[in-house]
């Protein structure tokens, strides 16, 4: 399955209307789960006035989020894709900057106290050159932020945008601490209770949708009466053990001297 073209259909429509963005943001986070884990690793490491780097940003939902909830964070993000940066960085605000950049060549000139790859790994074929220079670019004890699909999500083996099908949650530590980084936590995410979410919010309405376009007008009613059941399940993912999930979030710390 292709996801670039529905995301560029929505960033145009972002566009023409820029009051979507706010609305557009709040559906993000009601939907995927994912977003809740981030920015609940936000809110447990950073503080107001720290730099955050966006690696591979997007749409800058995360770079929105630091730049609302700490008013004195100065944010910087990179992406492939330019108009979605120059596009948010329309509406963010001086503390909002930004580079087109390719993330296995590319290596900020700061120092950043955090930074996230979010859903961002998967698709670099060199993706340890990658981690290597967002290791470079943060600050000494910096925090790194990663959410990637784990190996035994079997929707990522059929997004060709993907140039792995996961990562192994052992192999993707491993990579990590032969950079220079410090594990301070691993954990699945997507168990039983998050996959169950995920295909009540996303999976079987997309599935509807493409199957059957006039019948996309019954989501409505659909999402009316199973929301708030996913919303639950949600949050039983996030606050019970997931021993195996199809997701996985990872916060690694860069262990460097000062120099």
């Amino acid at each position: 399955m292709l996801y670039d073209p529905l995301k560029d259909r929505i960033a145009g429509l972002i566009k023409v209307f820029p009051a979507c963005r706010r609305l557009f943001y709040l559906m993000l986070n009601f939907l995927l789960l994912r977003q809740r884990y981030v920015f609940a690793e936000i809110r447990r490491y950073f503080r107001d006035g720290m730099r955050f780097y966006d690696a591979g940003a997007g749409f800058c939902q995360y770079s929105d989020f630091v730049l609302r909830h700490y008013p004195h964070a100065r944010v910087f993000a990179t992406d492939l894709k330019s108009e979605y940066l120059s596009d948010y960085k329309a509406v963010a605000g001086s503390r909002f900057f930004y580079q087109t950049a390719d993330l296995q060549v590319f290596c900020p000139q700061y120092h950043y106290d955090m930074a996230i790859a979010i859903d961002i790994l998967e698709h670099i074929p060199d993706d340890v050159n990658a981690m290597k220079n967002i290791y470079q670019a943060l600050a000494p004890d910096g925090i790194l932020i990663i959410s990637t699909p784990s190996d035994l999500d079997e929707a990522a083996k059929f997004t060709e945008e993907h140039v792995r099908p996961g990562y192994n949650k052992l192999e993707l530590e491993t990579k990590l601490t032969k950079i220079g980084f410090t594990i301070l936590s691993s954990r699945y995410s997507y168990g039983h209770w998050g996959a169950l979410s995920w295909k009540l919010l996303i999976k079987y309405p997309l599935a509807l949708w493409a199957k059957c376009k006039p019948c996309s007008l019954l989501l409505p009613f659909w999402y009316l009466i199973l929301f708030p059941l996913a919303q639950l399940l949600m949050w039983l993912d996030m606050n019970t053990r997931v021993k195996q999930g199809t997701g996985i979030i990872v916060v690694a710390q860069a262990k460097k001297g000062e120099g």
